[in-house]
């Protein structure tokens, strides 16, 4: 596995040419492709010429996010569709083959049963589209008990759920984005983990969670940076991917005010500065 940064995980979004340097600078081993940017460039020069910049600046393409709202009514999910060929491919050219998008863990319009039937009619063209060009789709659980307290249905927010969904999906390339703090909010443990192989992880977030708050007291928009209230076991986390052979990037997602209002070469730096912790303590090389 290796770092990575993605500059919208910690609050911002510069364009490519100062992406690339603010990873470089703070020594990450990989930067997140801004896809929509990216996309727009190779119009204007060429995929050698990215793909050269990424050489230059000594670093891996690492994922990219789902530019399509499938949530939404179907006309616009038509329109994201007609568009994900285009991304796909650039992604491959690139290099990068981890595309991802979160699962929100509740519904006030559909059951369990029906919102899984929707969740998988509208991901499997999706998923097909992004095997058809060799890429694989990470699925992000949401594990806090508040962001489905109030709510009429639940909706997945367990490993076994999000498993579960892209089995439904079938296309053969689904598995997890593995988020530290989803995997704690939703009492997941090292076990679990280990029992992934590498194939089931797509992507990985690392974070922290106040230690003020009980577990299921969580709140979605609040977590720090991995390793900084040591709420969140890291170590075995890191160490079960690690043992898994999961050979992806790592990207740090706080929601966290005051690491937000860092500078940003200064909040970059910050991100880097955890991961180091964190791979210290976890004793990986």
């Amino acid at each position: 596995m290796f770092t990575s940064l993605d500059t919208n995980a910690i609050g911002f979004s510069v364009p490519f040419e100062e992406a690339l340097q603010l990873a470089q600078a703070s020594g990450f081993e990989g930067l997140d492709l801004p896809i929509k940017q990216l996309l727009t460039r190779v119009q204007q020069t060429s995929v050698q010429e990215i793909k050269g910049r990424f050489q230059q600046a000594n670093l891996h393409p690492g994922g990219w996010g789902l530019p399509v709202d499938f949530r939404k009514d179907e006309q616009s999910y038509q329109a994201g569709l007609a568009e994900l060929p285009a991304y796909a491919r650039l992604a491959q050219a690139l290099g990068a083959n981890r595309c991802s998008t979160w699962i929100l863990p509740f519904s006030d319009e559909r059951d369990f049963a029906s919102n899984m039937d929707f969740h998988a009619h509208r991901l499997r063209p999706i998923a097909q589209i992004l095997a058809d060009h060799g890429q694989r789709f990470g699925l992000e659980f949401v594990g806090p008990k508040t962001m489905r307290n109030g709510h009429r249905y639940e909706f997945i927010s367990t490993i076994a759920g999000a498993l579960e969904l892209g089995q439904q999906i079938g296309t053969g390339n689904t598995g997890l984005l593995l988020d530290s703090y989803h995997w704690y909010t939703s009492h997941g443990s090292v076990e679990q983990i280990q029992q992934l192989t590498n194939e089931q992880v797509v992507y990985v977030h690392v974070n922290d969670a106040p230690a003020e708050r009980h577990v299921d007291e969580q709140l979605d928009g609040e977590r720090l940076l991995p390793g900084a209230s040591g709420v969140i076991e890291i170590t075995g986390f890191l160490q079960a991917l690690e043992r898994i052979g999961y050979d992806g990037p790592v990207v740090v997602e706080p929601f966290n005010a005051k690491h937000r209002a860092l500078p940003p070469a200064e909040r970059v730096r910050a991100t880097h500065d955890s991961l180091t912790k964190i791979w210290q303590l976890a004793g990986l090389h």
